[in-house]
């Protein structure tokens, strides 16, 4: 199996949108889109130029067809995809309002699906060690019993595999039962590198307090990335910096740190997020995965890692699709070398990623 940079685990559906504002009971028609935090994750990291591959299981019938034609066209590699000819791609309808608003909508139609029924079993192990960094979501341990199992032999301590990245994903539907959501804690404090919103946190498993208290109850992970909305985000890296004040770490994908080192010393970054003309908020979370992500494979300073979160979710945020093209990466290297100050004044509004100004013009309000 050909080795690759990233390899994304999960779910991916076929969405339906709207073709106009309102209810889902009122709206005549939909458009068809795709939508999969995982596959969203591979797609934007094959835009910066990463080999990748999206690992999960769909139908054999024309949604599946339809959900490995466009993942395939964002330059994935699908090839360790399963067909399953006895159940059925996961597909949903959501209204075109943002989801942090009372008016969305969200229907899924997911219960019983292919990806459902992934388990050790049937995933080809070989597709998914063979890569750097291996991205998996809770979402994916929402699924079912035996996705869940496979989240957790996935995140076992194992000698030599890939660096593991563990977006927390929370999404209170797929998690009904109080005390549930407790899963994805032991399975972020399983990974290298996790992601979590501060919001998650505090719905998820009660942690409130801020990214503190987040690191206070996740000190196992290498890199914890705490998300706070339009205020920014702060990264924990345990381990020695680059220089003297440096906000840099040595933590280097295939090379996961033991864990004897949980109680090293911690080094705690935050970095404010530009300012966005929001569109909507979907897929912004997996657009600063990938964006970090990125950066990370390319041995960048933590500070500008969170900038290469913050710039490809600000390319999801003024988009109104689930996924969205982040910036080419010479305009995003030069964004993200701005000073402090210029980093503040930014002003991000739709089409920027398409702008190659100065970096300090890119679209001001």
């Amino acid at each position: 199996m050909e080795y690759v940079d990233v390899v994304t685990l999960g779910e991916s559906m076929v969405t339906f949108v709207p073709t106009r504002p309102g209810r889902l009971a009122d709206v005549p028609s939909f458009d068809r889109a795709i939508g999969g935090a995982e596959s969203n994750v591979a797609c934007a990291l094959a835009a910066l130029g990463h080999a990748t591959r999206w690992v999960s299981r769909v139908g054999a019938d024309g949604f599946g067809d339809h959900l490995l034609a466009r993942i395939a066209d964002h330059g994935v590699d699908v090839s360790a995809v399963h067909r399953d000819p006895a159940r059925p791609t996961g597909i949903y309808f959501r209204t075109g309002a943002d989801r942090a608003t009372g008016a969305h909508e969200v229907v899924y139609y997911r219960a019983g699906s292919a990806a459902s029924a992934m388990s050790v079993a049937d995933v080809d192990q070989a597709a998914v060690r063979a890569c750097r960094v291996l991205h998996l979501s809770g979402i994916t341990a929402a699924l079912s019993p035996q996705c869940r199992e496979l989240l957790w032999h996935l995140t076992a301590p194992r000698a030599g595999g890939p660096l593991i990245s563990f977006d927390v994903n929370f999404r209170p539907a797929l998690w009904p039962e109080r005390g549930e959501a407790a899963v994805l804690l032991e399975l972020a404090r399983r990974a290298d590198l996790v992601f979590v919103g501060a919001d998650e946190a505090e719905d998820a498993w009660g942690v409130t307090g801020g990214a503190e208290a987040i690191r206070e109850a996740l000190p196992e992970p290498g890199v914890l990335v705490v998300k706070d909305g339009e205020r920014g985000a702060t990264a924990f890296a345990r381990g020695p910096l680059e220089g003297a004040g440096a906000d840099t770490d040595t933590v280097t994908p295939g090379a996961p740190e033991p864990a004897a080192t949980v109680g090293a010393v911690t080094h705690r970054v935050f970095e404010p997020a530009p300012r966005v003309h929001v569109v909507s908020t979907i897929g912004a979370g997996d657009a600063f995965a990938a964006g970090f992500l990125s950066a990370t494979l390319r041995g960048l300073p933590v500070r500008q890692r969170l900038r290469y979160g913050h710039l490809a979710a600000a390319a999801a945020l003024t988009a109104s699709t689930d996924l969205a093209a982040p910036p080419g990466r010479g305009h995003a290297d030069r964004l993200v070398a701005l000073d402090a100050p210029a980093w503040g004044r930014l002003r991000l509004a739709p089409g920027w990623t398409q702008a190659e100004r100065a970096p300090e013009e890119a679209n001001p309000t």
